[in-house]
């Protein structure tokens, strides 16, 4: 597939170009070396396999190589640039609230709103003191889309007015579908279009983020946007819209996460592939551009500590700049704990703000264009979402990819391998499966929190149920001996909700046990050599002091202590969903025991 088209390209070369200092051959030559001095390679094994031993490979199967390199770009096509220059839309959320908290919004910084609006939504209420001809609304009605956009258009004639440009009227058929809402079909998608037609603004949404919350990778949200565009381009042309003027009736939602290089890409693949979309449907090269609203995303906040969401938001609102996107909407801190505050939406807004006005990100277009890594996965990106999209066509359209459940097994593909990377912390979230805080306490939001599954589902429900007994922590040997290893176990069993009792510094089996009070569940954690030395003593010691399970921080082997001697063990890359599910269970099981 090719992704290029003549529109909106930038076939330029750099004037100079200073050449390579070093070989390719000495890069992977000093990478061995490294490797090597790791174990992550023999001897034996070639140079050249350092470009295998450090590749990561994403979710839809792209091998992301350590290094970019000019030679993997040499055959690319030209990128689409995007046509954004300058400030990005600073979009806010309006996710129920009142007209207040919509004014204090716009008159602190955002420069459109996305109104999300219910059965019960009055927006003649809600809008009251916003200047429609000032302040772009974007519509999000999946129960009643006609209804709203009939409400939006006599709200604007009231005023006199006429709409702020990217004023849309939200349409969005297979959204409201993948959402499980009714109430929307493809009779509103014409109807609304052509109200959006004679009032001069746009009138369909395309939301990837609708999949990307049910877990969907970056090439299958892609591949999803495009069937669902295609789809939305046959039934407008089809009710005699014109082709040109039915791509201008579309905006693009994107989810934005934390992975700032996949974002980045997913934005520029977007373009490519929806312009090589528009070519093949007869657009004009002035037609073929994708407007883009990007959206940081729910799935990868967490519950629990939850201000570390500012820095995943903060790192997905750069990404959504950097990628081009014309709109971008970062979601508050505290929206998985119910309704956002003040204080949320405040340091919501001003992330964007500091991202165009401090850090000054907005200033160059498409900045990551010509970099070889980013250049090489977006091409890589682009060919995964349109063999994904060929899939849904190839099932019959979005519509029938949807029914017969063929879209959603393969979501749940990658939504079964996401779970086994954070459930062995591949995939680590911080303050939840990577250094959790016990002590937390945690801000109280009224409303329901934010019902979306996120990433780290699996460990906040073990947070959200902490165990009543606590693991004795048998720490062998001076603090600096026994640190790694027991920070490691500490902050392990308290990503399950499991607290610790440290025995601190020892000097023998008898200094452990006099610190033990009594604790069914038990950890050894010390250096290999004082396993060694006396790891086999001390498990013995504390099984006759009343120890049900005992633990071993590290791997067990001949030359640590024997996996016969143990009940478990802990170490880099366990499952610690599986494992802390274990501790759980015996913990339960002593305090069911003892009662």
């Amino acid at each position: 597939m090719s992704t290029s088209a003549d529109s909106s390209v930038d076939r330029s070369l750099p004037l100079d170009v200073e050449p390579a200092r070093h070989s390719r051959a000495q890069w992977e030559a000093a990478t061995a070396a490294v490797l090597r001095k790791t174990r992550t390679m023999a001897g034996e094994d070639p140079d050249s396999l350092v470009w295998e031993k450090l590749a990561r490979t994403t979710l839809d199967g792209i091998a992301v190589p350590p290094l970019g390199v000019a030679a993997s770009t040499e055959d690319l096509p030209a990128p689409v640039r995007p046509p954004r220059v300058g400030p990005w839309d600073l979009r806010a959320p309006v996710l129920g609230g009142n007209s207040a908290d919509v004014v204090a919004d716009l008159e602190n910084g955002a420069t459109s709103l996305w109104v999300t609006a219910t059965a019960d939504t009055d927006l003649a209420t809600l809008l009251a003191g916003v200047m429609l001809d000032l302040a772009p609304v974007v519509l999000d009605a999946p129960t009643a889309p006609r209804t709203a956009a009939e409400e939006l258009l006599a709200l604007v004639a009231g005023h006199g007015v006429t709409p702020a440009p990217g004023t849309n009227l939200g349409v969005d058929p297979v959204g409201a579908t993948v959402r499980g809402l009714c109430g929307t079909d493809a009779d509103d998608l014409v109807t609304v279009a052509r109200l959006a037609l004679g009032a001069g603004m746009l009138g369909v949404v395309v939301d990837g983020t609708t999949v990307h919350d049910l877990g969907a990778s970056d090439a299958q949200e892609l591949g999803f946007t495009l069937a669902v565009g295609a789809s939305y381009l046959r039934s407008l042309v089809g009710a005699g819209i014109a082709v040109e003027d039915a791509l201008g009736l579309l905006e693009f939602r994107y989810a934005a996460t934390d992975e700032q290089f996949p974002t980045i890409a997913k934005l520029r693949a977007a373009r490519a592939c929806w312009a090589r979309v528009a070519e093949l449907s007869g657009a004009g090269e002035d037609t073929r551009g994708q407007r883009q609203h990007a959206v940081t995303s729910r799935p990868m906040m967490s519950a629990y500590d939850p201000y570390a969401n500012m820095l995943r938001t903060t790192v997905a609102a750069f990404a959504a700049g950097v990628g081009g996107a014309e709109a971008v909407t970062v979601l508050p801190f505290d929206l998985p704990l119910g309704e956002p505050d003040a204080f949320g939406r405040r340091i919501a807004r001003n992330v964007s703000s500091l991202l165009i006005a401090e850090s000054h990100v907005a200033a160059v277009s498409d900045p990551a264009g010509g970099a070889y890594a980013v250049e090489q996965l977006t091409h890589d990106l682009a060919e995964a979402a349109w063999a994904e999209f060929g899939r849904i066509e190839d099932a019959g359209g979005v519509e029938a990819a949807l029914a017969d459940g063929s879209l959603r097994t393969r979501i749940d593909d990658v939504v079964a391998r996401r779970d086994a990377l954070v459930a062995t912390r591949r995939h680590p979230i911080t303050g939840l499966s990577e250094f959790p805080n016990l002590a937390e306490v945690r801000p109280e939001r009224r409303g329901e929190p934010d019902p979306v599954r996120r990433y780290g589902a699996a460990f906040e429900a073990l947070r959200a149920d902490p165990p009543t007994g606590r693991v004795f922590l048998a720490t062998m040997g001076t603090v600096a001996a026994h640190t790694a290893r027991a920070t490691f176990a500490t902050n392990l069993f308290a990503a399950g909700g499991v607290a610790v009792d440290s025995a601190g510094a020892t000097g023998g089996p008898e200094q452990v046990v006099a610190a033990y009070a009594g604790q069914p569940v038990v950890c050894l954690a010390g250096t290999d050599g004082a396993y060694a030395e006396w790891g086999a003593e001390l498990v013995s010691a504390l099984r006759d002091a009343g120890a049900r399970r005992v633990i071993l921080a590290g791997k067990p082997s001949a030359r640590t202590v024997e996996a016969d001697l143990l009940d478990d063990s802990c170490a880099m890359g366990l499952d610690a969903l599986a494992f802390l599910g274990r501790t759980r269970e015996a913990l339960g099981q002593a305090r069911e025991d003892a009662s």
